[in-house]
């Protein structure tokens, strides 16, 4: 990366001063990393290391930090990974080389897994001076929104308003372009072989799964059409994933932008499960990679898919806590999973508060739902169809409608230790539950609850 050996300074003690909310955070990204502990100590090694800090949302972040970290501990550079909301200003401070990987959410938004790193340090009070600091930013992002790279170039640009130095420009990374990442590992060690280079770029993994039913779930719908979709997996040994993972559709159309969609069942029901809405363009033609699952797909004919774990949407710690799981549209898919996980083992208690436009025909799943109320699954099930609502009330209501108006048992449940999830649409529904948690919670609860790892969302 640089002319010079790539360092850091030991951060253990200053993450430790830091106080319960960071090693919160610290222990919950390390534990999600299955054999990161592991990892760390081979990659530390001796002496000072470089920084590899992650700012995830969906993991990808996360996973590519771990990849360039293992990249340069093969060239002999000694690797510390660090979540960035685990990083405190007297971290940074001391830190004399750092790569950051930073996804964007959205329209330019932080990930969750820099939103106390922003509030604390970008925005706060305590951002230090880096005058010592040499860094690199790989920015993740999509070309589809309009802030493309967002968070990554204003993390590149808060940088270098603290005095930190760029080793390199910054590298921007649309949907996960094999070019650009390759890029990245070239600058990470200028010195590797074109042969190293081919051996450390990422394999693909992805293996035909056989759709085995397609179900209409909300015919009449004002909506777009949206299917219940099951996949059995290809012959070899059982695949394995948790509640709250994704999984990878390859469209042969578009080449190395494989769609992430969130998996609706576990592994105990034997099969992927899937809620998709059909996409139409306004020319009339069917998306991608809707269009492949809900319609093109024939019963029996296989897709490219490959697993693709979700730390931050996982259980992971709140196994025994109170859920309180929200959502809109297709979201129900991701909050589907994990009441079929507790389900199963008989945890709870679940709340769960989902939205959409009319139950008469976008009621999706509803006997399930219902039969899960009735036997217990489902302490709560609120509803919420905003077309009935303005039909009835004059005015539309979601989500974040009812999370207010239950405001006293929101924060009830929260003060019993519950933790919240939320899944569906980014624009509209996610923000306004947000906003809704704010004033119910407040701004410092909430942060504290992310910290915790009990305010998870899954939102796009």
């Amino acid at each position: 990366m640089l002319s010079e050996p790539l360092r850091w300074v030991a951060a253990g003690a200053s993450v430790a001063a830091y106080g319960a909310l960071c090693a919160g955070i610290w222990w919950r990204v390390r534990a999600r990393a299955g054999a990161a502990a592991a990892d760390a100590a081979a990659l530390a090694g001796e002496g000072e290391a470089v920084l590899m800090v992650h700012a995830s949302q969906t993991g990808q972040a996360e996973s590519i930090a771990w990849d360039s970290a293992r990249w340069l501990h093969a060239g002999g550079t000694s690797v510390r990974v660090v979540a960035l909301n685990a990083l405190d200003a007297q971290t940074l401070g001391q830190a004399r080389q750092a790569c950051f990987i930073a996804s964007t959410y959205g329209e330019g938004d932080a990930p969750d897994g820099a939103s106390v790193f922003v509030e604390r340090l970008m925005e706060g009070p305590e951002a230090p001076s880096l005058k010592q600091l040499s860094y690199a930013v790989l920015a993740l992002g999509d070309r589809e929104y309009i802030h493309f790279c967002g968070f990554g170039r204003r993390l590149d640009e808060w940088l270098q308003a603290q005095g930190a130095q760029p080793a390199f420009p910054r590298i921007e990374v649309d949907k996960g372009a094999p070019a650009a990442l390759a890029e990245w590992r070239r600058r990470l060690r200028p010195d590797a072989s074109e042969q190293d280079l081919a051996i450390a770029s990422p394999t693909a993994d992805f293996a035909p799964w056989r759709l085995v039913s397609r179900e209409h779930l909300n015919p009449g719908s004002d909506g777009g059409p949206a299917f219940l979709l099951c996949f059995m997996p290809p012959p070899g040994p059982d695949p394995e994933w948790e509640a709250g993972d994704l999984v990878q559709v390859a469209v042969a159309a578009d080449p190395g932008r494989p769609r992430d969609y969130s998996i609706a069942s576990t592994v105990h029901d034997g099969e992927l499960q899937l809620i998709v809405r059909q996409e139409r363009h306004p020319d009339g033609s069917l998306g991608e990679a809707s269009g492949l699952l809900t319609s093109t797909l024939a019963l029996g004919d296989t897709v490219a898919m490959r697993l693709k774990p979700h730390p931050g949407f996982r259980l992971a710690g709140n196994e025994e806590r109170p859920l309180i799981l929200i959502g809109n549209g297709t979201g129900l898919a991701g909050l589907r999973a994990h009441l079929r996980a507790r389900a199963v083992a008989g945890q709870g208690p679940n709340w769960l508060v989902f939205g959409e436009r009319r139950a008469a025909n976008d009621f999706l799943c509803r006997a399930e739902l219902e039969a899960w109320h009735t036997d217990g699954t489902l302490a709560r099930l609120d509803m919420v169809f905003s077309r009935d609502a303005e039909a009835t009330q004059g005015e539309r209501l979601y989500v974040q409608h009812r999370l207010l108006q239950r405001a006293e048992e929101v924060a009830a449940w929260v003060e019993r230790g519950a933790a919240i999830y939320v899944c569906g649409s980014l624009q509209g529904m996610a923000a306004g539950v947000d906003g809704a948690l704010r004033q119910v919670l407040g701004p410092e609860r909430l942060a504290a609850l992310t910290a915790e790892g009990r305010y998870r969302r899954d939102v796009y």
